[in-house]
């Protein structure tokens, strides 16, 4: 019985194993939210055109997102501790590049250089994380803390960068990655062990090629209309990006050992799991993203004064993902769907009463409100996905629910981000394509700066009308198409842990 205890309970060095691999977790997820209020200053630095300063935003998601099921499977072949190794360097590299980067063309390439290490972290850490606990409660205690740290980083990233900024130069919001990245190359070969497992097949290159090029040029044929109107290389672009989606898409029915199974999404239930992983992550960061601009650049408000306002949102959204596997396991997660659709379109139509005036209060009601649903998000869409589908095919349905993670938080910017952008276009004083660029005009009268603030917070109502409605038709949706016990109390949550052994099954 002793034995037995001993032999289940991880000790010390398995714990501080888990707080040395959440380092670049928390940096990954912190670095997708970490440049929201740091674009006014680099666009003063760097004056990147309006679709510049979104591909410097949203470039890293994309990365991340598009290569993320590929990593993983690589990692499978070739070692987990290994490949979390090298992408943890190379994350260092792209962070003291991006921090020197002198043109706006060179922080998009070392930020796309960041989301590829990135994306060899998270998949990799989490099987780590399941090696260091072999017991299942344990494991899933450890995996908790791994989820929680991941939807920490998000909320606190505007809140790191804004501190930073209030003592440095923009390039300090990457250097901070620097000790951290120093830190777990340091400790990591001490404390973890190599993880391997036996996948099938290969990793399929063509694959890769086409999901990654294929979202890349659609959404650059969608920010250039947004931000310059239509033309014909930009239109000719995007739908060549559609067409290597489709490509992709009818590609992956042919291959034996597929990077996205699509008949996965035959399952209502995990197709609903899989739009509230990638919804929710795309209100957030579009709307982060613009009531940073709207703190700072519309109410004048210092960096500082902006992140702080931050903090209660970013408050309730760790907590609530803290505490939602214990309220889910009582009011079922069907129940904790809905809710956080609901919550979310609420929290989001609170921004519609601020202005160019006055409306603190109502962005902080709104952040509270909606973050709520984002850590209940968080916290139970992969489960919820993982439980709809077979054992067999825990390892996809993980893989899956982490990209919509990712290409949500890049999706946010490049599609909300993008139609504020043409609202500032059609409605502004049509000086510049930015706000902040049009504010940096010399000679610029108070009536026009008032007409282009005016126009940017018409965009930030329109993005955030936008977001809210799709969350509350999603809301609905879920309301009418989830079944009841499926998705109920007395279902066991399957722990991130097994989804991540899943994929060496």
């Amino acid at each position: 019985m002793i034995r037995q205890r001993a032999h289940h309970s991880p000790g010390l060095r398995a714990w501080f194993g888990l707080l040395v691999i959440l380092c670049p977790v928390l940096l990954v997820s912190m670095d997708g939210s970490i440049l929201f209020l740091a674009m006014p200053r680099i666009s003063q630095a760097l004056t990147p055109t309006a679709d510049q300063a979104l591909w410097i935003l949203d470039v890293y998601g994309f990365a991340v997102g598009s290569l993320l099921v590929a990593f993983g499977n690589l990692g499978d072949r070739y070692g987990r501790l290994k490949l979390l190794m090298i992408g943890a360097a190379v994350f260092g590299v792209g962070s003291a590049a991006a921090a020197f980067a002198p043109s706006p063309e060179l922080l998009i390439a070392f930020r796309a250089l960041m989301g590829v290490a990135g994306a060899t972290l998270l998949p990799s850490a989490l099987a780590v994380v399941s090696e260091l606990f072999p017991d299942p409660r344990r494991r899933a205690q450890a995996i908790g803390i791994f989820a929680a740290a991941f939807a920490a980083g998000f909320a606190i990233g505007p809140i790191v960068g804004g501190a930073l900024l209030r003592q440095f130069w923009w390039g300090a919001v990457f250097l901070i990655n620097l000790p951290v990245i120093a830190l777990f190359l340091l400790l990591a070969p001490v404390l973890l062990r190599e993880v391997r497992a036996t996948r099938p097949g290969r990793v399929d290159t063509p694959s890769v090629v086409l999901s990654a090029g294929g979202l890349l040029l659609t959404i650059y044929g969608i920010k250039h209309a947004a931000a310059e109107g239509l033309a014909v290389v930009p239109l000719a672009v995007g739908i060549a990006g559609v067409c290597l989606l489709a490509w992709f898409a009818r590609r992956q029915r042919s291959l034996e050992h597929p990077l996205i199974e699509f008949s996965l999404f035959r399952d209502r239930v995990f197709t609903i799991a899989i739009i509230t992983g990638l919804l929710p992550l795309a209100a957030w960061s579009a709307v982060a993203y613009l009531a940073g601009i709207y703190l700072q650049s519309v109410l004048d408000l210092p960096v500082l004064h902006a992140a702080f306002l931050a903090l209660p949102g970013a408050a309730v959204l760790t907590t609530t993902c803290v505490i939602t596997p214990t309220v889910a396991g009582r009011i079922g997660k069907r129940t904790a769907l809905i809710v956080c659709h609901f919550c979310i379109a609420a929290g989001l139509l609170l921004l519609l009463p601020t202005g160019v005036s006055g409306g603190v209060g109502w962005y902080i009601a709104s952040t509270a409100i909606a973050g709520v649903g984002y850590g209940i998000s968080f916290s139970v869409v992969a489960d919820t996905a993982v439980a709809a589908v077979p054992t067999e095919r825990a390892g996809s349905a993980s893989a899956i629910a982490e990209t919509s993670n990712e290409i949500g938080n890049a999706l946010g910017i490049a599609l909300l981000g993008s139609l504020a952008a043409l609202v500032f276009r059609l409605q502004g004083p049509d000086l510049a394509p930015t706000l902040d660029e049009t504010l940096q005009l010399p000679g610029l009268a108070p009536a026009v700066a008032g007409d282009a603030k005016a126009a940017f917070v018409t965009g930030l109502h329109i993005a955030a009308a936008v977001a809210a409605l799709l969350h509350a038709a999603l809301g609905i949706l879920a309301l009418r198409r989830l079944p009841r016990l499926d998705l109920s109390s007395d279902t066991p949550p399957v722990p991130m842990a097994d989804r991540a052994e899943g994929r060496a099954r």
